[in-house]
Order: C-alpha cells, then sequence, then structure tokens
C-alpha cells in the first residue's frame, strides 16, 4: 500500500468520496464507474475477505494500523487525511475512520446463486437502502443460502445497505434479476418453490407452510406499502401470511423477512 498524506478537500483524487450523502447522485456515479464505497474498518475487511478489490482508501491517521495489517503488500492508495477534511469531502461527520472506493464486481447469473441453496430470499422493489440492508443481515443470521433482488430494488452495496446489513451483503450470495418470466424459469429448472409473502384472504399462514415447507424454497418479499407486485404474485406457488395481532396489518419488510426465515428453521413440532 502506498500512504498519501492529503489536505486539500478539492484534491481530485477524493472525487470518489465526494457528496456521500446525496444518495442518487452517489447511486449513479457508482453503478456507472463500476464501484461501491466500503465504510468502516470492519465492512472493508468483510469486503476484501470477499474477493473485492479496493480502488483506493480514504482514512483518519488513527485508523492507519488496521488498514496497513489488511493491505500489507498491495499496491493500494491509502490516502490519509485529517478529520476536518474527511468530513468536508463525504458531507458528514465520518466516525467510522475508514472508507474505501471498492471495485464491483460482475453480478454471477441467478442459476449460479442459487446452484444447491434450499432456502432463497427474494426482495423486489424494496426502495429502502436499510430494509436492503437489513433483508440480508437476517439472510445472513437466519439460515438463507442465497439473495435475489430486483432490477428495481435499492443497490445492496450502497454504503447505507451495507452498513445496516454489517457486511452481510460480502457474505450471502446474491445477484439481480431482470423480471419475473426469467426468475421463474430459472427457479423451475432448480425445483425451487416461490413463496409470496402477502396480505391475502386466501394466504397459508406461515406456520402451517413451514410445517410442510418444500424442500427448496424462495421467500418472495415486496416494498412496504405496495407489496409485492401482481406479477410477483402471479408468479408465486404458494402466498404465505404472518398472521397478526393488535389491529396491526403488518410488520416492517425487514422484521417480516427474519420472522418468516426463522419460522422456516424452527418448524412446529407436529410437523
Amino acid at each position: 500500500m502506498h500512504e498519501i498524506p492529503l489536505h486539500d478537500p478539492s484534491d481530485p483524487r477524493l472525487d470518489d468520496y465526494s457528496d456521500l450523502t446525496d444518495t442518487a447522485l452517489r447511486t449513479r456515479r457508482e453503478v456507472a464507474g463500476g464501484l461501491y464505497i466500503a465504510e468502516s474498518l470492519k465492512v472493508i475487511e468483510r469486503a476484501v475477505g470477499a474477493g473485492h478489490r479496493p480502488r483506493s482508501v480514504l482514512t483518519q491517521e488513527r485508523w492507519l494500523p488496521g488498514i496497513r495489517a489488511l493491505l500489507a503488500g498491495t499496491g493500494t492508495p491509502v490516502y490519509v487525511a485529517p478529520d476536518t477534511v474527511v468530513e468536508a469531502v463525504a458531507g458528514f461527520p465520518v466516525h467510522r475512520g475508514a472508507m474505501a472506493a471498492m471495485h464491483r464486481p460482475a453480478e454471477p447469473s441467478v442459476a449460479e446463486v442459487v446452484a444447491g441453496a434450499r432456502t432463497v430470499l427474494i426482495l423486489e422493489g424494496l426502495i429502502e437502502h436499510a430494509n436492503v440492508g437489513s433483508g440480508f443481515r437476517a439472510a445472513a443470521a437466519l439460515g438463507a443460502d442465497a439473495v435475489l433482488v430486483s432490477a428495481r430494488c435499492a443497490d445492496p452495496l450502497y454504503r447505507r445497505s451495507v452498513r445496516v446489513s454489517m457486511g452481510t451483503v460480502f457474505q450471502v450470495p446474491w445477484t439481480r434479476f431482470a423480471d419475473w418470466t426469467t426468475l421463474s424459469a430459472a427457479l423451475r429448472d432448480e425445483r425451487i418453490t416461490v413463496a409470496a409473502l402477502a396480505l391475502r384472504d386466501d394466504a397459508t399462514t406461515l406456520d402451517a407452510f413451514a410445517a410442510t415447507r418444500p424442500d427448496r424454497v424462495a421467500l418472495a418479499f415486496g416494498s412496504e406499502g405496495p407489496g409485492l407486485t401482481a406479477e410477483a404474485l402471479d408468479a408465486a406457488d404458494a402466498v404465505v401470511t404472518i398472521p397478526m395481532a393488535g389491529g396491526v396489518d403488518s410488520l416492517n419488510v425487514g422484521s417480516t423477512v427474519a420472522v418468516a426465515l426463522w419460522a422456516l428453521q424452527h418448524p412446529p413440532a407436529s410437523a
């Protein structure tokens, strides 16, 4: 690694780290440039451990020992700057100390991601990065083998998604799918049953579905409010609901994912 002290927030070498609070701008810039931002030493470690390559690192001096240990022997430029410079570039107070501009890896095919998977998570149209991150965290913690995200779903590699996931976006295999027609064909080829989580009068309760769960299943979740699209529901082999009490009709999507995955891992004793 090459340590490079920087003191000017307008230095063009820091362009990858500018305007981090502008979600729309960053999403366009990062995807077009084949990059994403990994924030905090722990997240950078997990990204590197997953085989992702940093283009550069921006850090305060107190975090250098960890960066040196992680990137020793590489040619990665490491920009070392005072707190005031880092915050001026990023646009917010940076408390996690280090950020890395990472090369975005090529996305595998759906078939590659679900090969051998017993439990798959499908996220359709989630526009909140935090919800995507919480979905990945639940997937990692509660036994999902793969995650599929729709074309219009928020970016799992956006820094807020990564942060909320606690870096598990680098742990669980995932990719995007273009549409339900091609996704359904790929899942049928793998003999994976699709169960859509939705509020519908004819839905099967989650405990009943878990008691007789198919050997291989993909659980589909939509955005809060609209829920899953008609295309998703039409493609589903089953519609599943979580019974509610207290006048509440649903949980937020992160909680729903966690409850559903836990139920599949702990079917009723009578199963």
